[in-house]
């Protein structure tokens, strides 16, 4: 395993960190709804940052990590984009004002960021530690992946995860909005609003997805430093993409789809690697399996991409062609826009 200096991990980090603190303050002080213009202009501003870091690893280290790192990009971007009709369902349970969207979003992020951060350096530590971790990392996701291609045949409407129901249940709050504010008023006292359960929620819910980003992410590179950003730069533009697709989401019928390919081709990956490092005694005698081939970054970029291109593509025809599925997804977006100000 490659190793960063600590004085190149406080600079990515404090830049990940001013990027946060420039998108609140430029973006979500003054509580508006973003046009699709905005929407599209900085969904479009953060991808183009992750190719100039892209190019920036190629430059101090080599092509070999900068492919890693693009297609661990590519792959959490398209798990962040799945994550996206949970956030739409919790926002649409809580009947949350469009205009505070931005701001919960941003926070539950930042959370996430946070917590996916803990998850990282266990991982990573674990998996120097014992390599046989490898094969626990291939089974989950094999099993993931077999999992959602199964759950991608089911038509019914996505369901509200049970557990985000109990929040309000362990944190006490107002069931009314006051804009975008974290209290309100009521009966002379002082109490939360409901942005606070759904912050929690939002966190939480994108700490359960990191089970499967991580381990699918860590089966393209064991880098600690480009697994971080990779996760850091894909959740950025997450708040963004979310306003960018608001309303299109139910469209992309076959995205689940092809990341259910897309997981079960990892698990394979990291199952691959966990032969040709083996130490398991009772796996070929506790020696490294040889002839198993380790499957290029090059073949899984194409591969990756491939499948997210032909996920969209179908997604598009067949929306196109049921035009009816289109309407049923509009009437699903939030409609929680107007702002309580008591």
């Amino acid at each position: 395993m490659n190793h960063v200096d600590i004085w190149i991990w406080a600079i990515s980090i404090a830049v990940v960190v001013g990027f946060f603190f420039f998108d609140f303050y430029s973006h979500v002080r003054h509580a508006h709804v973003p046009s699709m213009k905005e929407a599209g202009f900085w969904s479009v501003f953060y991808i183009v940052l992750s190719f100039g870091f892209m190019f920036l690893v190629a430059w101090q280290w080599d092509w070999a990590h900068a492919g890693d790192f693009i297609t661990g990009y590519f792959t959490e971007k398209a798990l962040s984009v799945d994550n996206l009709f949970v956030f739409l369902l919790i926002m649409i349970s809580f009947k949350v004002p469009k205009l505070a969207q931005q701001k919960v979003l941003l926070i539950g992020i930042a959370i996430a960021l946070v917590l996916r951060t803990i998850f990282i350096i266990a991982g990573a530590w674990v998996l120097e530690a014992w390599a046989w971790v490898f094969y626990i990392f291939g089974a989950w996701l094999l099993y993931i992946g077999v999992k959602q291609f199964i759950d991608s045949f089911d038509d019914s409407d996505p369901e509200m995860p049970g557990w985000v129901r109990h929040v309000k249940r362990v944190i006490p709050a107002s069931e009314n909005y006051n804009g975008d504010k974290w209290t309100i008023v009521e009966n002379g006292k002082r109490v939360f609003t409901p942005l606070v359960l759904v912050i929690v929620s939002l966190g939480f819910t994108d700490l359960l997805f990191a089970l499967d980003s991580i381990p699918a992410i860590f089966g393209i590179t064991q880098e600690p430093y480009l697994v971080f950003m990779a996760n850091a730069l894909a959740l950025l533009g997450l708040r963004q993409l979310y306003f960018l697709l608001d309303g299109l989401l139910s469209r992309l019928k076959y995205l689940d789809l092809g990341l259910a390919f897309i997981l079960t081709f990892i698990g394979v990956k990291l199952v691959f690697h966990a032969l040709h490092v083996n130490e398991v005694p009772f796996i070929n005698g506790g020696e490294p399996v040889m002839w198993v081939p380790e499957i290029p970054t090059w073949f899984s970029l194409i591969y990756i991409f491939g499948v997210l291109l032909i996920a969209v593509i179908a997604s598009l025809i067949y929306s196109k062609l049921n035009p009816e599925d289109e309407n049923d997804a509009v009437e699903a977006t939030p409609a929680a826009d107007g702002v309580d100000t008591k």
